[in-house]
């Protein structure tokens, strides 16, 4: 996507719109205990298969500040990142966007590299990246950044912070990871039979 062509502002529009969707309603969140399964991770999947690694990156990056809108309490979200909020809200930014960003980016190019072999195995491979790397980011930078407070320590109750992650999320993170592969691999390849998806050389670099 060096240039935005009808098309490509089109399908960023329409992604934008299920970013939004999914943000400010239940549709796109599964609460399950403190944690959200959700299905933001799609749209982004998707902006790499239709648009590479400048779609998947600005749609990251929707995602990521409407996240931070949910834990702002501006919409709404859920206690544990309104919490997160009310600790340190610069940190709950960085939390909320640097991570979606961040997989826009490797998706993005993830996508692009395995589409030069096979176009279809791409869009799933894209669907399972995008829901684990969310994953794997996202709970990176909340050990990081909010490891040493009291809230997160509580949380982690001395257990160490593998276990700690996959008791946290564990169900949420596999459950994400099949929904996105599945979903992302079938619209991916439904898009690319109706010649909607850019061929990697024309895809940003």
């Amino acid at each position: 996507m060096k240039t935005l062509n009808t098309k490509s502002i089109v399908m960023l529009g329409v992604l934008t719109a299920f970013v939004i969707i999914f943000s400010t309603t239940p549709i796109g969140s599964i609460p399950i205990g403190p944690l959200v399964i959700t299905l933001n991770i799609i749209p982004i999947a998707l902006a790499a298969v239709t648009l590479g690694p400048i779609g998947s990156i600005i749609i990251g990056a929707v995602f990521g500040l409407f996240s931070f809108l949910q834990a702002a309490g501006v919409i709404q979200g859920t206690a544990f990142a309104q919490t997160l909020f009310g600790i340190s809200p610069v940190l709950t930014f960085i939390q909320c966007v640097v991570p979606r960003v961040l997989d826009g980016v490797c998706v993005g190019f993830i996508h692009k590299a395995v589409s030069k072999f096979n176009k279809e195995t791409a869009c799933f491979v894209t669907g399972f990246f995008s829901a684990f790397l969310n994953t794997v980011f996202f709970m990176s930078s909340l050990v990081l950044l909010y490891g040493n407070t009291e809230y997160l320590q509580d949380k982690i109750a001395g257990r160490n912070i593998l276990v700690f992650i996959i008791a946290f999320v564990g169900i949420n993170a596999v459950t994400e990871m099949i929904s996105s592969t599945v979903i992302t691999g079938a619209v991916g390849v439904a898009l690319q039979k109706a010649k909607l998806v850019q061929t990697p050389a024309s895809q940003a670099s």
